[in-house]
Formats: C-alpha cells, structure tokens, sequence
C-alpha cells in the first residue's frame, strides 16, 4: 500500500534492547493530499532510518506495511514504511529544468482568432 503527502512532523528516535538486541525507530506524520486530508503516523525501523533521511516539508511516497496485533485485550496497529520516494513540487521542478541548462517547454501558439468560412447548404461528405 501506498500513502503520498507531505511531511508535517519527524518525531524524536526511540531506541531500546529487545532480546534480538538494540531496535532503533523513528516515527513521523504525514498528511494526504485531496478534499479530506488525514494525517498517518508512518514508522522506520532500524538502518532504514538513515536511509530514507526524511524532512519535514518533503512531499512524499511512502510504500508502508499495515499491521494490528492485540496485548492484553487491546489492539494497537502499525504503519511501517518499508520504501521511501521523493515528489518534486511544481517550484522544483521548474528550478531544476532551469538550473539544469534545460529549456523550459514550449508553449503551443493561440488559435487564430480568424472566422471560420460559411457553412454552405450543400455538403461534399458521401454520409
């Protein structure tokens, strides 16, 4: 599954020993995009925190995990990015064609503004 928005928060990392060893997470909140946006708390577990470098403001697509699981009669669900990429805005998308020597495309001239002939009464279509 996929979520795409942009980073509101990056939570402080949390750390620990478990007993397969030391655990390294790091959580952060991001908001959808459209009419209704939510905000989902998104987890990165381990080396993928340097990895994926998030920052607050970046527009993201994150490929996560969904997962629930119950202890002592409750259920606590995780979202778990296992995948990060980056979304370009409009502005850095024109900074970088820009930067880049590239030139910026070219738009279409406007249609004339000349009258169309009259239409005759007689058509030339065989339907």
């Amino acid at each position: 599954m996929e979520i795409s928005g942009t980073i509101l928060s990056v939570l402080p990392e949390q750390s620990g020993e478990g007993r397969n060893g030391p655990w390294r997470k790091q959580d952060f909140i991001i908001e959808t995009g459209g009419q209704f946006p939510r905000k989902v708390c998104v987890s990165v577990w381990g080396d993928k925190i340097d990895q994926f470098g998030v920052k607050e403001g970046e527009h993201i697509t994150a490929s996560v995990n969904i997962e629930s699981r119950e202890f002592n009669g409750r259920w606590y669900t995780d979202v778990k990015a296992w995948k990060i990429g980056r979304q370009q805005s409009a502005e850095e998308v024109q900074a970088g064609s820009s930067a880049s020597g590239t030139p910026p495309p070219v738009e279409a001239p406007p249609p004339s503004e000349e009258p169309l002939p009259p239409l005759s009464e007689e058509d030339d279509l065989p339907f």
